[in-house]
């Protein structure tokens, strides 16, 4: 599975699922947005995680799971195991990793053997990250991955399209790999320990047109096993999750109750179609609140918009309104995606173009 594909499926509703395996990190990079640190205890509970995902049918399984933390890593055995189960329904199992690792000059073998389990490996990559491990090292440990057939990643973060960190890792990524390596690249948000480091994102469209929100198109395992509809991790870690971004918990529920909530949900249908504040402006008595996500969060204080919502976008319309958001999305293809998602400059990284194509933006 290359990272153009995986991006590509985020705005299909549960095409994905996305696991947050633990809150512990080795690492204490500064701008980290789940607050992770080398002490965090949280973590889903281990049984329940495997029954989560060996609940999954061949018919209606999320096309991949991806894990994430914390470090994933930290639980090797544990990521094995869940691959299994993954791959005997038919996903695809992809991870995240902050690469503690690559700092110990080889591979450990328990570590080796979880990743090449996997059908994509990530690596994140960022000024913060390099304080603690070398990014030679990383690369060093992406070009062992690779030979063993894997295919890689970078999810690469900088402060926006100008800083000068970007453009000289995305160089020095392109010698080492030339196009045999997409990239990710994101902007910090203001979320964790990132806030204070980074100002807040501007408001949100005002609901005058349509700004669907991919972000919930895949449900989340929380780091206390409570699933959400949305990876935005201001409502990961918020409790309790606003009732209509709540879906279940892995204790109590399989992947097709969780799923069946995700797909017929009007509000959720909406926010994937048209986005939160086009919500408010169309069945609102009052001005949404200012920013994207925040007006989400709001709709739980608006009976009036739930109420609206679930009159036009229940039953066979609601659902041919989701399919036909998800299709569009996917019609304009991964980089239109991180472009409006990601850091737009470096967009098309997404896709690894051939190397006359990359030489010639």
């Amino acid at each position: 599975m290359d990272l153009a594909e995986l991006i590509g499926l985020r705005p299909v509703p549960c095409g994905g699922l996305l696991v947050a395996l633990t809150r512990r990190c080795p690492l204490s990079c500064a701008h980290c947005s789940t607050d992770s640190s080398s002490t965090a205890s949280e973590r889903p509970d281990p049984e329940h995680l495997l029954r989560f995902v060996g609940s999954f049918g061949t018919e209606d399984r999320p096309e991949v799971v991806m894990l994430t933390g914390g470090e994933p890593l930290l639980l090797p055995e544990l990521v094995v195991s869940l691959a299994g189960r993954a791959h005997a329904a038919g996903s695809r199992v992809a991870l995240l990793s902050g690469m503690f690792f690559a700092r110990q000059g080889r591979v450990p073998d328990r570590i080796m053997r979880a990743i090449t389990t996997l059908d994509h490996f990530s690596a994140s990559l960022d000024v913060h990250h390099e304080r603690e491990v070398p990014r030679g090292e990383v690369l060093r440990v992406l070009r062992e991955v690779l030979d063993a057939g894997i295919p890689v990643s970078v999810h690469l973060t900088g402060t926006g399209p100008d800083d000068p960190y970007l453009a000289e890792a995305v160089a020095d990524i392109r010698r080492a790999f030339a196009t045999e390596v997409p990239l990710l690249v994101n902007e910090v948000r203001p979320l964790g320990r990132a806030v204070g480091l980074v100002r807040e994102t501007p408001p949100g469209p005002d609901g005058s047109v349509a700004a669907p929100c991919a972000l919930a198109a895949w449900p989340v395992v929380a780091f206390d096993g409570t699933v959400a509809a949305c990876c935005n991790q201001w409502t990961v870690d918020r409790r309790p999750v606003p009732p209509h971004l709540r879906l279940g918990h892995i204790a109590a529920d399989d992947w097709q109750a969780v799923r069946a909530r995700s797909l017929g949900s009007p509000v959720l249908r909406m926010l994937r179609a048209v986005g939160p504040r086009r919500l408010h402006a169309r069945y609102g008595t009052s001005p949404a609140p200012e920013g994207y996500c925040r007006s989400c969060h709001a709709l739980a204080d608006r009976p009036e918009v739930l109420a609206g919502a679930a009159r036009d976008a229940g039953g066979r319309v609601g659902e041919l309104l989701d399919r036909l958001g998800a299709e569009q999305q996917l019609a304009a293809g991964p980089t239109a995606l991180v472009r409006r998602l990601g850091c737009a400059r470096y967009a098309h990284l997404v896709e690894s173009p051939r190397t006359e194509e990359y030489d010639r933006r």
